[in-house]
């Protein structure tokens, strides 16, 4: 229990009552607009308490993580480091070298095939 009384848990649970405390009065607050006639007000009378219930489960969840005895959080699997070459189904185009070509759009066209007849190559290494 003395876990929770350190002044890292102490600005938590401080945060977490004037986090709750403040929905709560932002929800009271559009419940005396609503009654005066503001009906946009009536949706988020009832939004502010649900802010501050995730709130307090947020805290909740945390003080049972803290405390001992209590279930490890699952972990996901590492990432593998290994790369895989990208295999694709179709061809890569070929760049096209007609009379109406647009030069610029050749040029990237073969950086391009270029790029994936070289995978393991970087942009910089590109001769052209």
């Amino acid at each position: 229990m003395r876990r929770l009384l350190t002044p890292a848990w102490i600005a938590r649970h401080v945060a977490m009552l004037v986090l709750a405390g403040g929905c709560v009065g932002l929800g009271w607050w559009q419940f005396t607009r609503a009654s005066g006639g503001n009906s946009l007000s009536w949706a988020y009378m009832f939004e502010w308490p649900v802010f501050a219930g995730f709130v307090v489960f947020l805290w909740f969840r945390e003080v049972r993580l803290a405390l001992p005895g209590a279930p490890p959080p699952e972990q996901a699997p590492a990432p593998s480091t290994a790369r895989r070459p990208l295999v694709t189904a179709r061809r890569a185009a070929e760049p096209t070298d007609g009379p109406d070509a647009d030069p610029e759009l050749v040029a990237y066209n073969r950086y391009l095939a270029w790029l994936n007849a070289n995978p393991g190559a970087r942009p910089a290494d590109y001769p052209g």
